[in-house]
Parts: C-alpha cells; sequence; structure tokens
C-alpha cells in the first residue's frame, strides 16, 4: 500500500490518503487536493462578498440592505441542516467511474513550424553597367577602365550575395533540423503521456473489476470513496474509517461527528439605528440542542443510504455505523472521544423506507439504533460491531494465556481447553468488580459454560455465557438457542464468545435483547486488558481440522 499525506491549510484539514499502487494514491491525492481548493475557493468568495458589503454599507439604507442578505444565508444554513437526509435521497452516490478517469488533450502544443528566411534577390549584371558618355566612349582607356570596375563590382555584390544565400540557406536548415528535433521529442513526450493516460484508465478500470469481484480491500475503498463525495456544510469534519467482512457481507463504519461546536449559532441579523450597527441574533439553546441531535440522527441515517443506494456491486448486506465525536470533558478539561450512536440495518429493509418523510430521531429508534436519549450530553454507547483497527486476529503475539504454548492458536485448541479459557477470563473480568463466576462442567451441548453473578445493583445480576470455538461465522442459530438458555436459567444477560464472527442476522436478532455478542477480536482484547496475549488464525485452524479429519479417515480406513 502506497500512503500520500496531504493537507489544506486554509481549511485546516489532513488526510492519509491510501492506494494499491502509487499513481492511485497519487491519483487519490490530488481529487481530494483538488476539493478542497474548490471548498477553500468558495469560501474565499464568501469572504470576499462579505468583506464588499462591508465596504459598501456607508448609510442606514445599505445597512439594512446588508442585514436582510446575511440574514437570508443565515436561514439557508439552517434550513441545510433540517435537508441533510431528504437532500441525498433520490441522488446517485455510485461512483462514476469514468468520470475518474483523465479525458483531457495532451496540454503542450504542437511546436510551430517556423517561417524559412528569404533570401534576397541575385544581383542583375544590368545593374552594373559602366557609366560612359560621349566623351569617355571616345577615350578607350577609360572607356574600358569603367567597364572593367563596372565587372567588378558585380562579380563582388554576386560573391556577396552567395556568401548571404549560403548563410541563410545554412540558417534554415539549422532551423528546419532543430524544429524536427522539437516535433520529435514532443511527438514522444505526447506518446509518454498518452500512455501514462492509457495506463491510468486501465488502472482505473483495473478498480472497478476488482470493486465489482466484491474484494474486501476494494469494497472498503470505494465505500469511502462515496462516503468523501458527500457534500456536507462547511465545517462539519469527512473522516471515516471502514471495515469489511467479506464472509458476513458486513461493513463496520466509523465516522466522526461533528461537535456542536460546527453548528451555526445566528438565525438572523438586525440593523440598530441607534447604533448604526448590524447586530447577530443568536440561537435559543434549546434549539441547539434539538438541532444537534436531529443532525446526528440524519448523518447516520444518510450514510447508510449513501452506502447502500451505491452499492453497485451487491457487495453488502449489512452496515454498522458508529458516530463518534470528539470533545473535551468539563469535568477533567481533557480531550474524549465517545461514541455517541450505533446502528446496524440489513440492505433490504433499510431501501424500503420512504426517507423523504421519516422524522431522524424515530427512524433510527425504528431501526433499532443505540443512543442515549439527548445526544448532546454525549453520553458513550457501545457499538454494536466493533472496527477492527489492527487486525490482531492475524498478527502472531510473543505471550498466551498462562498454560498455552507461545504458538498455539486459539481457534485451533481443544474445544474443552478452549471453553475452560473463555471461563477464565470472564473470572478476571467480573471478579474486578466483586462479582463471582462459576464454572459449570465442560460440555459439547450448546449449554451454559460460565455463570457470573455482577452485584452490580442496576446493570448486575445473573448472566450466562456460552464459547464457541468456530472457524465459519456464527449463524442467528446460536444466538437463538443462547437466547432461550437465558429464559430458562432466568438470567439477566447472556454473552456469547467465539474465535470467528457472526453474520448480519445474528446481529440482528440481538440488537433489541440482552445478549452481548463477542467476536474473536474483541476476545483478544479481553485478554489483553488482563495481561495476556494470543493470535487467532481462522485459515490455519481449517486446515488442521482438515488434516486431522483426513489422518482419521485413512486410520478408520
Amino acid at each position: 500500500m502506497y500512503e500520500i499525506r496531504i493537507s489544506h491549510s486554509g481549511l485546516h484539514k489532513f488526510r492519509i490518503v491510501k492506494g494499491e499502487t502509487e499513481w492511485d494514491a497519487q491519483a487519490k491525492a490530488a481529487m481530494q487536493t483538488k476539493a478542497w481548493d474548490e471548498q477553500w475557493q468558495k469560501i474565499l468568495q464568501t469572504r470576499a462578498r462579505e468583506g464588499h458589503r462591508q465596504q459598501a454599507a456607508l448609510n442606514k439604507e445599505q445597512r439594512k440592505q446588508l442585514a436582510e442578505e446575511q440574514t437570508k444565508e443565515a436561514e439557508d444554513r439552517i434550513a441545510a441542516l433540517d435537508s441533510l437526509l431528504c437532500d441525498a435521497v433520490g441522488k446517485d452516490n455510485r461512483v462514476a467511474w469514468s468520470k475518474l478517469k483523465d479525458h483531457s488533450r495532451y496540454p503542450v502544443a504542437q511546436p510551430t513550424k517556423p517561417q524559412p528566411i528569404p533570401v534576397s534577390a541575385e544581383p542583375r549584371r544590368d545593374s552594373f553597367q559602366a557609366d560612359l558618355n560621349w566623351f569617355t566612349r571616345l577615350i578607350p582607356s577609360i572607356r574600358d577602365k569603367r567597364v572593367a570596375q563596372a565587372e567588378q563590382g558585380f562579380r563582388t555584390a554576386h560573391s556577396a550575395w552567395q556568401l548571404a544565400k549560403a548563410e541563410t540557406e545554412k540558417r534554415n536548415r539549422a532551423m528546419h533540423e532543430q524544429h524536427q528535433r522539437d516535433l520529435e521529442d514532443w511527438n514522444s513526450k505526447k506518446a509518454t503521456w498518452l500512455e501514462d493516460q492509457r495506463k491510468g484508465h486501465a488502472a482505473i478500470d483495473d478498480k472497478q473489476a476488482v470493486y465489482m469481484r466484491c474484494e474486501p480491500h476494494a469494497v472498503a475503498e470505494y465505500c469511502e470513496t462515496v462516503l468523501h463525495a458527500s457534500d456536507y456544510p462547511e465545517g462539519f469534519p469527512s473522516s471515516f474509517e471502514l471495515d469489511y467482512v467479506a464472509d458476513t457481507r458486513i461493513l463496520v463504519v466509523d465516522c466522526s461527528l461533528p461537535p456542536i461546536e460546527a453548528l451555526p449559532t445566528t438565525k438572523a441579523y438586525k440593523y440598530v439605528a441607534t447604533r448604526d450597527e448590524v447586530q447577530p441574533v443568536a440561537v435559543s439553546e434549546s434549539w441547539l440542542n434539538k438541532t444537534y441531535d436531529s443532525v446526528l440522527y440524519q448523518i447516520a441515517l444518510r450514510t447508510l443510504y449513501e452506502l447502500f443506494q451505491s452499492d453497485e456491486a451487491g457487495a453488502l448486506d449489512s452496515v454498522v455505523f458508529n458516530g463518534w465525536v470528539n470533545s473535551v470533558d468539563k469535568a477533567t478539561g481533557k480531550e474524549v472521544n465517545a461514541c455517541v450512536l450505533t446502528i446496524q440495518s440489513n440492505k433490504t429493509e433499510f431501501l424500503e423506507m420512504n426517507f423523504g418523510q421519516v422524522e431522524p430521531k424515530a427512524c433510527f429508534k425504528k431501526l433499532k439504533g443505540i443512543s442515549a436519549s439527548k445526544l448532546t450530553a454525549l453520553t458513550p454507547v457501545r457499538p454494536i460491531m466493533q472496527l477492527n483497527k489492527e487486525d490482531k486476529r492475524f498478527i502472531p503475539s510473543r505471550e498466551v494465556v498462562d498454560g498455552l504454548d507461545s504458538s498455539a492458536n486459539l481457534a485451533a485448541m481443544d474445544w474443552e481447553d478452549f471453553e475452560h479459557l473463555i471461563r477464565e477470563v470472564f473470572e478476571m473480568e467480573f471478579s474486578a468488580g466483586g462479582g463471582e463466576v462459576k464454572i459449570t462442567q465442560a460440555s459439547r451441548d450448546g449449554g451454559v459454560d460460565a455463570v457470573a453473578f455482577d452485584p452490580d445493583p442496576i446493570r448486575g445480576g445473573k448472566i450466562v455465557i456460552q464459547a464457541k470455538r468456530y472457524t465459519n461465522t456464527v449463524g442467528v442459530s446460536a444466538v437463538r438457542d443462547l437466547f432461550g438458555t437465558i429464559l430458562n436459567e432466568g438470567a439477566n444477560k447472556g454473552i456469547l464468545v467465539t474465535t470467528a464472527d457472526y453474520g448480519p442476522d445474528a446481529y440482528e436478532f440481538a440488537k433489541d435483547k440482552p445478549i452481548t455478542l463477542l467476536s474473536g477480536n474483541e476476545l483478544l482484547y479481553l485478554l489483553q486488558k488482563h495481561g495476556h496475549k494470543a493470535r487467532i488464525d481462522l485459515a490455519e485452524a481449517r486446515m488442521l481440522a482438515a488434516e486431522k479429519e483426513k489422518a482419521n479417515a485413512k486410520a478408520s480406513g
């Protein structure tokens, strides 16, 4: 992967652009830089207009007009916030591959053929006639001398003409030869430029083909391109991190949401005659809080809509959106980054909705999104599914839990050892808060592997834990079984942990139930939290299982 760091001093934006090839990274960086430049030019134009208005506001009528114009702009900014979701509905968010190609002509003009220097007219002999009158004609010596002088003048002029002609022809030949060299160099550079353009077009065609084959990195890159092309108001961040899980066809999106400070704080401008000045009229705090909630819900729904609508390759069955806000904790004064809302939806269910008519928060809750009642409080929530930023599952570590060899793969462990490991992990997790974990007898019947008792009076109670040492995606049936166990045990909650991951139907079933689904990545996080490191390699585990099955078949045969 190639990386290019780009920034824009005017917009105070920074981004690391990644590409499969150096050309790919450069092309994406150029596109982003161009978009930033265009956005900056709009800002400069707006500022210039503002400056002109202030300069023009020399009397009361002009200032009144200025207040009206500024009020209209403030109202437009506020109206844009109310239509964030509606503005995206009906638009074709698919990547226009042809527009990514450079269809321009070679920018260097062809060398102009030089005009030859004209050769002066050849001297004529009759122009050098001897000056003879009747007297000189009678004296032969004088006559002959003047005839000889005329002849000599002609010969001298003709010789000079021949030299000048030769020099002119030499210069014309040099100019012609230089033109031929310039033309050959131009043709060579043009051919190279056209070949680079052709390669660029081919690279985009290849990128489109790879995306249409639903290769994971291409799907994530395509979706990132779609989201960065979305036009939001000035000051809204456009930072996304994406991870595509090919086995489950789930896209996980971590989105950096705008802080409340990004919203406009002025709703109008009024001219105060007593002071002869234009003053801003601030929005109310209640409006600001209500609008901020609406904006965040709209961004979440709009992001899902743009991703599903642009899914040309049919790569997405489900999308998980986690919205993060950078803010300052007023209690500590430190900057914090909290996930304030999370939602997971499948494509079919989502696109059936009429987003031109929905109320954003009600729609978000209808889709079983999770958030605090007031987003302005920035109360953290647990993401439905977290982005695997470091891809720890596929990176070997130096240490594992006591009793495990450093080369052991959790996904290839003996099933009894794995269940015991899970019980140990949750003993460490719950004992820190005064909880107690009682171990049940290891079994392979899908029953309870451990029971935790959390003494917390609000979130605590009886929690049943099941472990699944799987190498394939865990389907909804295992989650249904756990829910049945929760009811049978009279438990407050159930936890299902696996070395693999879960399908979209499993996440969908668990959304509104007291069930926590922990993937292999989150299992490794828990181990690391308590001072242990491990690895999970599903491909290796599948290979070992196949070899073992083959050996058993051979032995029994």
